[in-house]
């Protein structure tokens, strides 16, 4: 017996009207990064482990989806490499590739790769999949679309200030309550310092990125696992639990830090984009939130996270400010910020909050039905026009019997059905039905793109 064919965890097909709202999600995502001046890049599905390896921290490493070497890969080891049971060695001998883990690295190589094509500041946007070897659950895929925007080439914090207002236009089209968070990793840099901690850094940020999953218990636990005195949690607890306006959190914490460390550095850039911000008619909320880390290594300054507000699910958006990224493939001092949408989450809150238009579907407008080769003719210069014309029409490919195609109409919600029979064909006249109220009317063929545009 065959084996029920199945989709890999992880991973999913999305059906007609499913796509149709994936791609307003990305339409409008895509709108708005053409009116801020963005140009779309794309790159390969894969790179190579070098590009990739050591830019997400340990454990975006393992996370990786590595891809086998052609050929007899095996038969190049040795008895000992083979027999070693070290299968992080061995991956690294048998792969040179792999699935890339997100936009931003790949991007970064693409700056160097390409820079003497490019006009600096650089505003890219990408909109292409990404795989992670992660545990599968609600709202985390292994196989997901990012919607990314970034500026390279320029360090003024206009550019997050520019970020910060896509992020509120594209959530504000789309319908979503979201909150902005705000920090600064210059900030968490100045409190690794005021609690002792300094070389704990990645440790510290990489349990903090987890407080909304696991809450500050679990979170202090880890710390601990890693090295974190119990001295330095208790001090850093009350900071993650700071509270008050934004303006009162960063007052707060600027008197922590010294006059000339990064913190206080942190303090003074974050406060700056928040006044920028305060000047424009943000529609959703905005946060500084002291707690937000974003565990990527590569991040040096602005960070974002965006939740939605009305629906229990992960970020939907995230990104920041990264200075040397591109130093890492050999040309030095490029900083850049950018941020990243989450197509797949952001349509799973579409769904729970039923977000999507009523006029989103996959569907045809207007169907004409097939009543035998000699009327399937007469529709054929029809069919033509109205597509000319804009409109999705289509002709049913088989004579059968009315009722079925009346049904597959039903079923793929096709608004108009246009009959053309015997006598149609003749007096040139053509009988359409509105599906959706049940009336119908009878006019003049070459009447019909009309009759569409006036009742679309």
């Amino acid at each position: 017996m065959p084996q029920k064919p199945s989709v890999p965890k992880g991973t999913r097909d999305f059906l007609p009207d499913e796509m149709a709202g994936r791609n307003h999600i990305f339409d409008t995502i895509r709108t708005v990064f053409d009116l801020y001046g963005y140009v779309p890049v794309e790159t390969p599905a894969m790179e190579n482990l070098s590009s990739l390896l050591g830019k997400y921290g340990e454990e975006g490493d393992k996370l990786l989806f590595r891809i086998l070497n052609s050929g007899d890969f095996m038969g190049k080891l040795n008895e000992e490499d083979r027999g070693s049971g070290d299968s992080g060695r061995l991956a690294n001998m048998i792969c040179d590739r792999g699935l890339r883990y997100d936009l931003t690295v790949p991007f970064a190589r693409f700056v160097v790769q390409h820079r003497n094509e490019l006009t600096f500041p650089f505003k890219r946007y990408q909109i292409q999949p990404v795989w992670r070897a992660d545990r599968p659950q609600k709202g985390r895929y292994r196989e997901f679309y990012q919607c990314d925007v970034d500026v390279i080439g320029s360090d003024s914090l206009l550019n997050e200030v520019e970020h910060a207002i896509i992020i509120d236009d594209v959530f504000v089209r789309l319908g979503i309550n979201v909150v902005i968070k705000l920090n600064n990793r210059k900030i968490l840099t100045g409190i690794a310092g005021m609690i002792g901690q300094q070389d704990k850094l990645t440790a510290m940020t990489v349990a903090m990125d987890k407080l909304d999953k696991i809450g500050l218990d679990e979170v202090c636990g880890e710390m601990q696992e890693k090295g974190i005195s119990p001295d330095a949690i208790a001090k850093l607890k009350p900071i993650i639990g700071m509270t008050g306006s934004n303006s009162g959190k960063l007052e707060e914490l600027a008197s922590l830090f010294e006059e000339d460390g990064p913190g206080r550095e942190g303090t003074r850039e974050m406060k700056e984009v928040l006044d920028m911000l305060s000047l424009l008619e943000i529609k959703n909320k905005v946060e500084f939130d002291v707690a937000l880390a974003r565990g990527l290594n590569y991040y040096t300054g602005t960070i974002f996270e965006v939740k939605a507000a009305d629906v229990e699910m992960g970020s939907i958006c995230g990104g920041g400010r990264y200075d040397d990224l591109t130093g890492v493939f050999g040309l030095e001092g490029l900083s850049g910020v950018g941020i990243s949408f989450g197509a797949d989450r952001i349509y799973d809150v579409l769904v729970q909050t039923g977000g999507f238009p009523t006029a989103v579907s996959a569907s045809t407008y207007l169907m004409f039905v097939n009543f035998g080769q000699k009327e399937a003719e007469a529709c054929l210069p029809l069919l033509e026009k109205l597509r000319k014309s804009g409109i999705s029409a289509e002709l049913y490919p088989d004579s059968v019997k009315l009722k079925k195609q009346m049904q597959y109409a039903n079923n793929r919600n096709i608004t108009f059905v246009a009959l053309i029979g015997e006598e149609e064909a003749r007096e040139k006249t053509v009988t359409v039905k509105n599906m959706k109220t049940g009336s119908q009317e009878t006019f003049p063929q070459d009447e019909i793109p009309k009759y569409m545009g006036i009742k679309s």
